[in-house]
């Protein structure tokens, strides 16, 4: 059995340094949200995923601590972990169980608080995310290095430079500018990120994202319930997923994550969806290059050609495929677990036409959102539409 999933209700926390509240206060922002914008009450809820990596605040249990601050009693509940595609994955379980026939509606959360714990410690836990003892005992990686490989590699080989990472940024903070509830609301220039302090290089302060408290949650609802709640339900067409070696010496290459081009396809094939059909897109910037790989990993362009589209402004409103305009990750802000909810909760506005300055022109009714767990380690692309068919 397998049913069509539609989201029918979509909630966004504030994302930046929230010490005003707990873990739990935090999810409960997005879930409230999204609990009315659906026009349902908590008893409907019939399973609540959270999607959350965990280790940065005080919570080892969240989703029991969650659940019950929201006041959802008896309901089925995991968390759900996968870096930082943790988010994406908890929407592909919440939608499975829908799919399935398990339940009619489910909740998918996703929800950090990196705050809690200091810079060198947060830089740590988000080391271990690569083969620990290999590359972080051994040689000291942090995330800010394994994405300088890949940007070297690509400088390299295809003539990427720094401004066109530092484009990717002047963008990501245009577009943040304009969302009220962005981490980073004011813009940027080339000549900033150029001359901001070096992190790893080629990446700098300003190609790299930053830690993030914050929370998304969206509703999902089977086709029949679908239809019942609202006229504009936004479905899931399709979810592509794929991993990589933990190892990055295993790797075949640093040009662009095969973990990602794996997704795409099995997303576009589940869908029935080619790349040209996608109308606006959210993409895993965590730095700045991963954006232009993430441009060629998911067919909007050919290998090597990521930097063309950004010089050019075709990743931006009226382009060829607008990219990112919440800010992604780079301005609006990386809450590991909530990114990928975040992501499709932006999505779901766009489709619905709900994004204000920040909307998209939509012609054939399809969005994307492209969520990464580590440097490909895990990887899932979610395609959404105006049509169940």
């Amino acid at each position: 059995m397998s049913r069509n999933v539609a989201v029918v209700g979509i909630g966004h926390s504030r994302f930046g340094r929230r010490t005003d509240v707990n873990i739990a206060e935090l999810a409960f922002e997005s879930i409230k949200q999204a609990l009315e914008d659906a026009g349902i009450d908590r008893k409907d809820v019939g399973f609540v995923t959270v999607g959350s990596a965990g280790g940065w605040y005080e919570e080892a249990l969240p989703a029991v601590v969650i659940n019950e601050y929201s006041g959802f009693k008896s309901v089925g509940t995991m968390r759900v972990e996968a870096a930082c595609a943790s988010g994406s994955a908890a929407v592909k379980v919440a939608r499975d169980m829908i799919a399935s026939g398990e339940t009619d509606i489910a909740l998918a959360v996703g929800v950090e608080k990196m705050s809690e714990v200091d810079t060198l410690t947060s830089v740590e836990l988000i080391g271990r995310a690569g083969s620990y003892m290999w590359e972080f005992e051994n040689y000291g990686m942090t995330f800010p290095a394994y994405y300088a490989l890949y940007a070297v590699a690509h400088m390299n080989r295809f003539g990427t430079t720094t401004e066109d990472l530092a484009r990717v940024a002047v963008k990501a903070h245009k577009y943040g500018a304009m969302n009220p509830l962005a981490q980073f609301q004011r813009d940027i220039t080339v000549e900033k990120v150029l001359t901001s302090q070096v992190v790893a290089w080629p990446l700098k302060l300003y190609d790299s994202c930053p830690l993030t408290d914050g929370s998304a949650a969206v509703v999902l609802a089977s086709e029949e319930v679908a239809r019942k709640l609202t006229d504009t339900p936004i479905w899931i067409r399709g979810i592509g997923y794929s991993s990589d070696s933990a190892n990055l010496s295993k790797r075949d290459d640093y040009i662009g994550l095969r973990a990602s081009v794996e997704a795409a396809q099995r997303a576009y094939s589940s869908s029935k969806v080619g790349p040209e059909k996608i109308d606006v897109a959210t993409c895993h910037d965590c730095f700045t290059i991963a954006e232009i790989m993430a441009y060629e990993d998911l067919g909007f362009c050919r290998k090597g050609e990521g930097a063309t589209l950004i010089r050019e402004g075709q990743t931006e409103i009226g382009g060829k495929i607008p990219v990112n305009l919440d800010g992604g990750l780079k301005a609006k802000g990386h809450p590991i677990g909530a990114t990928g909810v975040s992501m499709i909760v932006e999505i779901t506005k766009q489709l619905r036409n709900e994004a204000g300055r920040r909307q998209a022109s939509i012609k054939n009714g399809f969005g994307l959102a492209h969520n990464v767990g580590g440097t490909g380690h895990y990887a899932y692309v979610t395609i959404l539409s105006r049509d169940a068919t």
